[in-house]
Order: C-alpha cells, then sequence, then structure tokens
C-alpha cells in the first residue's frame, strides 16, 4: 500500500484530534482527542519505518534497518499510559471538590 494512504489517513486522525481538543470542553473528552493525536503519529512512524526498512531490504537483504520507528512509537505508548494515569486521577481529585469536569470551571478557580 503506498505510503501516501498512510499520511492521508494520519493527517485526518491529527486534525479530529485537534479540533477535539480546541472546540470540547469536557477533561475526559480532551484526553481523547490528545491520544488519538498520538496513535496518528504512531502511525505515520510505523509506515515511514516500514518505507524506511523496505527500501534497505532492496540494497542489502541483511539489514535491520527501520526498527527505530517502532522504538520510538513503543516509547511514545508508555509515555502515552503514564500520561492517562496523572491525568485520570487528577479529574476524578477534580471531580471530587468540584463535581464537575468541565474545563471552563477551572479557569474559574484561578481567582
Amino acid at each position: 500500500m503506498p505510503i501516501q494512504y498512510y499520511i492521508i489517513l494520519s493527517l485526518a486522525l491529527f486534525c479530529i484530534g485537534i479540533v477535539g481538543v480546541l472546540v470540547r470542553r469536557n477533561a475526559i473528552i480532551i484526553f481523547m482527542c490528545i491520544e488519538l493525536m498520538l496513535n496518528a503519529v504512531n502511525l505515520l512512524l510505523v509506515a515511514f519505518s516500514k518505507m524506511q526498512y523496505n527500501t534497505a531490504v532492496i540494497a542489502n537483504k541483511a539489514t535491520t534497518v527501520g526498527a527505530e520507528g517502532q522504538l520510538f512509537v513503543f516509547f511514545i505508548m508508555v509515555v502515552a499510559a503514564a500520561e492517562v494515569s496523572v491525568g485520570l486521577a487528577i479529574i476524578v481529585m477534580m471531580f471530587r471538590n468540584t463535581h464537575s469536569i468541565d474545563v471552563n470551571f477551572l479557569n474559574r478557580l484561578k481567582n
């Protein structure tokens, strides 16, 4: 499958994530949109890694080129899992104190 399909899909997912972060006010939806953007980047990393591996195999049969992108995907997934756990803990504490998960309500807490 051509790389352009992966780029278009990743761009669409990333744009949906950006629109979700900018438009929505629910903290859980915002975290889901951030995860969607991270998954779009992961898709691109895997696609480019596979493309680089295929071009390296054509030139040299015994190569390990292209594994770096998949390692980056693994680290992004680990960071995303840590971000979700901390973010959901913050949301739970916010809900316990304010009985709302509206992000605009947090702006009123600053004053």
